[in-house]
């Protein structure tokens, strides 16, 4: 996740390097995540097949080599076929860290997997500002230094992760048509189409809002790439205790409670950070939007628990390719926005998608 969201804090000096515009740079995240998005469907079957602990070990090899291309890359091109590997090595992780935790954890996974996405959040606070610092002497140093963590990563998790944590009989060993019904007709649940909706939405505002607040702080506001890059880690510094208490919250008390408070936060602070100004102001904003880091965390609990454990690598990856696929649009077209001087205009639909989730999270029934 560091590593991921280490792009829109390097996107000025790319930009600088590649002579990319705003669209372009928005086409560049979008690519990233449209290739996690693709990732999601193929690394959930593979989960299920082959067991969690050998798709995650894979995912952090291909990732490893992926950026050590993306620090070397020399042109365009290279950057942008470098940047979908890397999006497609990392999608294998997507699912398998969720099937795991669930089928290890099934009374509390909304909290075992806060916990875990907290640990993500770290990662975004740790790299980002860290690659905000050392892009001062060269941007492509940003991204070699995580390569040796990738390599002590992918050893650990060979070695601490059970090797299968997966029903060892799926539903899903073989492609058939009579497999994919089965699926299709499980993920079809109306309960499971309107949490995936949430997600979509809630995705689609994180996509644009993390791709592009270090560029506004730093081409609308005013301040320095350092302390935009300290301002994107406040964000998720903040979502390092969001994340946990979301998921403690929704084991206690559901989905439907937890979820307006979070996306309803969300909302204001989409609305406000076009008239703050000062340091301060900013800061308090930024920390008011963390509590869009919680979201997930309350609808992924939710739909990973309630699809049949012998297909829920698939019928999560599945999910995944569909909320991450259409998500990844939204950088784009966020891009062009701020192409065309519409940046704070941008942040005003941000909020009224936000305010919509809150709204149709009330409608949900109490678990």
């Amino acid at each position: 996740m560091g590593v991921r969201l280490t792009y829109p804090v390097l996107l000025p000096f790319l930009r600088g390097t590649y002579d990319l515009s705003l669209t372009a740079a928005g086409f560049l995240l979008s690519l990233l995540w449209m290739a996690y998005a693709v990732g999601q469907l193929p690394g959930g079957i593979l989960a299920d097949k082959f067991g969690e602990r050998r798709i995650l070990t894979i995912s952090t090899i291909i990732s490893s080599i992926a950026i050590a291309f993306v620090a070397a890359a020399t042109s365009t091109w290279v950057l942008f076929v470098s940047t979908t590997l890397f999006g497609l090595g990392t999608a294998l992780y997507g699912v398998s860290r969720f099937t795991a935790l669930s089928e290890i954890y099934p009374n509390k996974d909304g909290s075992a997997i806060g916990v875990t996405m907290a640990a993500g959040e770290a990662g975004n606070v740790v790299m980002p500002a860290i690659a905000g610092v050392v892009a001062v002497v060269a941007w492509q140093l940003s991204f070699g230094i995580a390569i040796p963590l990738f390599v002590l990563v992918g050893v650990s998790l060979w070695l601490f992760v059970p090797e299968q944590t997966a029903d060892d009989d799926s539903a899903v060993d073989s492609v058939s048509l009579e497999s994919a019904r089965y699926v299709l007709a499980e993920i079809s649940r109306p309960s499971i189409l309107l949490v995936g909706l949430l997600q979509i939405l809630g995705y689609s505002i994180w996509q644009a809002f993390t791709g592009f607040y270090p560029t506004y702080l730093i081409e609308v506001k005013g301040f320095s790439s350092s302390v935009a890059a300290g301002l994107f880690a406040l964000f998720f510094a903040v979502g390092i205790l969001v994340q946990p208490l979301s998921g403690n919250a929704y084991d206690r008390i559901g989905l439907n409670r937890i979820l307006p408070l979070l996306m309803g936060l969300t909302a204001l602070g989409m609305f406000f950070v076009s008239f703050v100004e000062s340091f301060w102001a900013v800061v308090v904003i930024t920390i008011t939007l963390s509590s869009l880091l919680g979201q997930a965390t309350v609808t992924l609990s939710y739909i990973t628990s309630a699809l049949p454990r012998d297909m829920r690598g698939t019928g999560l990856g599945a999910i995944r390719t569909v909320y991450m696929g259409l998500g990844a649009a939204s950088p784009i077209l966020f891009g062009a926005f701020a192409d065309r001087g519409f940046f704070d205009e941008g942040f005003a639909v941000l909020s009224i998608v936000a305010a919509t989730v809150c709204v149709l999270s009330l409608r949900f029934p109490h678990r």
